[in-house]
């Protein structure tokens, strides 16, 4: 067996496969794959899998090798403040060999249900990366038909640079894109809560109803649109009940709204 793909099998499981293991920092992952010959290392990520309004955001990113790919402050995009990622976002964008992000409206969400949903999504942002990557590192689970061997790393923005770059990228341009869309439906809240399940938001859906930006495969949406009664349940219930398609129009961001400025 040569000697790179033996480093490759120690550095990370094989594909398909979730692993746990916690490296001894940020960048530990993307330098034993490019030590075994596996280089460029990619990372997907995706923003906006619990909210009940706007769209699903995936992001995909190539950091270089070496100190330049040594981002400061780069951590999971949930981990930083909006100031914070608003710097970060400058810097990854700024480094990176690659990156890009793909916006999936919420009513082909509904269509299609969240979770494949953001399987076409990791897929579609990876293969519109500038560079191709011989190796890609995918938060949670794995990705089947992504163009490259790859790893599913469990809490993999907080672990792998790449990733914390792919979430900072999703995060960023939802969050810009939801700002946005507070000007067209400024009832709802949207630049606070971003489209997250939350008191001031449940309440507007209550008064308001949903508008065309909120997600009906969620429960809270239905029952506020009176398609359905809403009895006793938790904000955990609230999740998605879409139906199973296999047609996906995702679009990429538009670059005008990637250059929007978000509010903080």
């Amino acid at each position: 067996m040569p000697a790179a793909k033996k480093t490759a099998q120690k550095a990370a499981q094989p594909t398909g496969r979730n692993t746990t293991r916690r490296p001894r920092n940020l960048y530990a992952y993307e330098r034993s794959l490019i030590k075994a010959g596996l280089d460029p290392v990619a990372g997907a990520d995706e923003a906006g899998r619990g909210a009940c309004a706007g769209p699903l955001v995936v992001g995909a990113c190539v950091l270089p090798a070496g100190r330049r790919g040594v981002v400061p402050e780069l951590a999971d995009s949930k981990l930083l403040t909006p100031a914070a990622r608003e710097r970060v976002y400058a810097r990854v964008i700024e480094r990176a060999l690659a990156w890009s992000a793909v916006v999936i409206p919420a009513s082909d969400v509904d269509r299609i249900g969240l979770h494949k949903a953001n399987l076409e999504g990791m897929r579609r942002a990876v293969a519109g990366l500038a560079v191709r990557p011989a190796y890609v590192l995918t938060d949670g689970f794995p990705v089947a038909g992504i163009g490259a061997p790859g790893l599913a790393v469990w809490k993999g923005d907080r672990v792998a640079a790449c990733i914390a770059a792919a979430s900072v990228i999703a995060k960023v341009t939802r969050d810009r894109l939801m700002v946005a869309m507070h000007d067209e439906f400024p009832a709802y809240g949207f630049d606070e809560h971003k489209g997250y399940i939350t008191p001031d938001h449940q309440d507007a859906l209550l008064r308001h109803g949903p508008c065309g930006q909120h997600r009906r495969s969620f429960v809270n949406v239905r029952a506020a649109g009176g398609m359905i009664e809403l009895t006793r349940l938790g904000v955990a219930e609230m999740g998605d009940n879409a139906d199973v398609r296999d047609d996906l129009p995702a679009v990429n961001v538009p670059a005008e709204l990637i250059e929007i400025p978000v509010e903080v």
